[in-house]
This record gives C-alpha cells, sequence and structure tokens, in this order.
C-alpha cells in the first residue's frame, strides 16, 4: 500500500502577490492583464466568493465585482517560490510529480520521518511552506493516487484531509463523479442523462457497460469507482506539444485578417518554439478557436509539418462549423513524436 500526498498551493498567484503587499489581503483581487479583454489567472478567496474565477475575463469579472482590483502576473517571482518549494518536499522524498507551479503528487511510502505516518509529513511540509514562504498550502493524503488529489480540495484554504485505506469505499460511493479528474462539463452531463452522478452509481454497473456507453474512460472511470489505480508519479513529465496563442483586443469576423494574424504573428513564435523539437519530429497540427460568447473548440489532422496552408484549412473547418461567428482568441499548437531516448521537459519547479 503506497502513501501519496499532493500537495496544492492556495490561490497560488494572488497569495503572493497579497503577502508582498498587505494591502491587497483585504480586498477583492485577481492576478490578470491590463486590458479588459484580459483572462484571469487565479483569484484570492474574496473575489471567489462574488463568482470571479480564473478563465474569467476581466470584463466579466468586473460586472461581478466591480471593486475587484486586477494586478498583473509576475512570472519570474512565482517560478522563483515554486523552486523553493521544491526544495522542501526533497527533504522528504525524490519521488515527485509536479503537475503546475502550484501543485505536486509526492510518494512517501519509503520516506522514514514521523514513523512513516504520511499525515504527519503532510502537515510538516505545509508547516515548512509556511514559515519559509509565508504561504498556504492544502493537502490530501491517500493510498491512492487520484484520491489524494480529490482530497486535497475537501479542506482548502490551509487544510489537510486524510483517506484511509478503510475509508476508501465509503468515500468512494458518496463522491461526486464530477470530482474525479478526467470528468469535464460535457462528460458530467452525460453521465447524469444515464442517472450516474455518484461513485455509488457508477460501482451498481458493470465495466463492459461503461466502456460500451464512454468508450475506453469508461473503463478507467469504472475502475476509479471501485478504488483502483495504478499509477505512481511520474518524475519525469515529457512535453507533447507546443503551441501558441493569442487573445485580440476586440473580436474579429474577417477570416483573412484571423489567417494573416496567423502566418505574421503566431507561425513565427511557434516555428521558434519548435526548433528544438525538430530531431524528435511532429505528429499532428491543430488551430484551436474561442468565440466572443467564451466557447472554444480545437480542429486537428494528422501532419509531420509545420504547414501554413493545413493551419488556414483548419481554420476554414472552424469558421464554416461555428458559421462565422466572431472570434476572441486563436492558438496554433503541434503535436510531438513520442521518443524513448528524448531529453524529459524540465518542469517548471
Amino acid at each position: 500500500m503506497r502513501k501519496f500526498i499532493h500537495i496544492d498551493m492556495d490561490a497560488f498567484y494572488a497569495s503572493v502577490e497579497m503577502r508582498d503587499n498587505p494591502a491587497l489581503a483585504s480586498v477583492p483581487m485577481a492576478i490578470g492583464g491590463r486590458s479588459h479583454r484580459g483572462v484571469l489567472s487565479t483569484a484570492n478567496y474574496i473575489a471567489r466568493q462574488y463568482g470571479v474565477r480564473s478563465a474569467m475575463s476581466n470584463y466579466q469579472a468586473k460586472k461581478l465585482c466591480p471593486q475587484l482590483v486586477i494586478v498583473p502576473g509576475r512570472m519570474e517571482v512565482y517560478q522563483s517560490i515554486s523552486k523553493q518549494i521544491r526544495q522542501i518536499f526533497l527533504r522528504y522524498t525524490e519521488q515527485i510529480e509536479p503537475l503546475s507551479l502550484d501543485e505536486a503528487y509526492l510518494d512517501v511510502t519509503e520516506c522514514e520521518l514521523f514513523k512513516g505516518s504520511a499525515t504527519l509529513i503532510a502537515q510538516q511540509i505545509r508547516a515548512d511552506i509556511f514559515n519559509e514562504t509565508q504561504l498556504t498550502a492544502s493537502a490530501g493524503i491517500a493510498p491512492i493516487k487520484f484520491l489524494a488529489k480529490i482530497a486535497s480540495d475537501e479542506n482548502k484554504p490551509n487544510g489537510q484531509c486524510v483517506i484511509t485505506p478503510e475509508q476508501i469505499s465509503p468515500f468512494i460511493d458518496n463522491l461526486m463523479l464530477k470530482k474525479i479528474p478526467g470528468v469535464g462539463k460535457v462528460m458530467q452531463q452525460k453521465l447524469l442523462t444515464m442517472g450516474l452522478e455518484y461513485g455509488r452509481d457508477v460501482k451498481a454497473l458493470s465495466e463492459p457497460q461503461l466502456r460500451q456507453a464512454f468508450g475506453k474512460f469508461g473503463g478507467v472511470l469504472w475502475r476509479r469507482c471501485q478504488g483502483i489505480d495504478e499509477r505512481g508519479v511520474e518524475t519525469q513529465r515529457v512535453r507533447k506539444s507546443v503551441g501558441v496563442e493569442s487573445t485580440f483586443a476586440e473580436d474579429i469576423s474577417n477570416v483573412n485578417e484571423l489567417k494573416r494574424i496567423m502566418k505574421d504573428k503566431l507561425l513565427p513564435e511557434l516555428q521558434r518554439r519548435a526548433t528544438r523539437y525538430q530531431a524528435q519530429g511532429f505528429n499532428k497540427m491543430g488551430v484551436k478557436v474561442k468565440f466572443f460568447d467564451f466557447t472554444q473548440t480545437t480542429r486537428e489532422c494528422q501532419y509531420q509539418h509545420i504547414d501554413i496552408d493545413i493551419f488556414e484549412r483548419l481554420l476554414d473547418d472552424v469558421v464554416a462549423r461555428y458559421h462565422g461567428k466572431p472570434v476572441r482568441l486563436i492558438g496554433l499548437q503541434i503535436g510531438l513524436n513520442p521518443a524513448s531516448n528524448e531529453q524529459p521537459q524540465l518542469s517548471l519547479f
């Protein structure tokens, strides 16, 4: 039985800004661009009470909370603190899987500190983080990887939740399926149409039934609800794609203007970023489009080179499918070939 800890910093970017500017600690604030067309990367807990969320436009957030203070992000500062937190993790285990700047899985099965108690190890890690950075973190502790991630969200902010082996089955019984990683809004609605809302509902079905309804993910979901997750931490995360995108100051309906931006602005940057992966090779191309109403889609095809003509055809398909709706964001991306001898991508820690 392994011991997983999922550490998740509390409103990380916003907390750093409030730490460095205490005047922001008592007001609703968020991190985002200066333009009303910008998108928020995170918000503090005061702002969240008004419905302000990450990935929300500045304009929409201001409508929900007129007194919202939006400050520009300082990525170099967040990266520096993330490296500092990584060094804290290494005091307890080298089995670390970073998911982003502000969260990571830790496997502490072999850690002998605190007589091997993952609960006490997590408490000490959180204490170390606070004492050395003045920032709070939440933690989830479980013998199964996906449950550790879910548990870290149970007692936010600045708390932790432990799921013991004996608690796995009853916890899953009462677990809302939308909390399971991989169950997005679309999948949640599909599940609800079948009367599936909690883990116990999935348990009542067979794996073939779930696979027939949802394909490969149906099998994954069935196993999760049986408490089965054989995955360990991935200490080397490999980049699978490269992409660039741009949000416009004003919505654009003219497809020729969108193509100009793709060719003159996005394509050169994508080519620059892709240079380091040239030897690895590419396996697909894609165009991402977000419309004025925040709906978004991605159109992809199998292709081994970067070709502006292919990008333009993919864009034409998207525009035709959505009947020329005004566009607020466009992005280009390429998929990378897997390679057993490729160098692992450096994590943001």
